[in-house]
């Protein structure tokens, strides 16, 4: 059976990474996603928040961009 949630019930392998990197960085979410739909990604606060909780998906685009904001690879955020 195909399964889409982590053990932990998240719907991402990622969220809890950029919630650390966001705040690394002093970040608040409204301003991480200034920055990114700065940087050509259309992600709202809400969005942002939900990814970090784990309740969203995240697709392999908004992935690669927030992997490129923070200036690292891909699987830095999904491992």
């Amino acid at each position: 059976m195909f399964k889409n949630k982590n053990e932990d019930g998240s719907l991402n392998l990622c969220g809890k990474k950029v919630a650390e990197l966001r705040k690394s960085e002093r970040l608040s979410q409204r301003a991480f996603a200034d920055k990114l739909q700065l940087a050509g990604m259309d992600l709202n606060k809400n969005a942002i928040q939900q990814i970090e909780s784990g309740q969203r998906f995240i697709t392999d685009i908004e992935l690669k961009a927030i992997a490129k904001f923070f200036d690292i690879a891909v699987d830095v955020l999904v491992n």
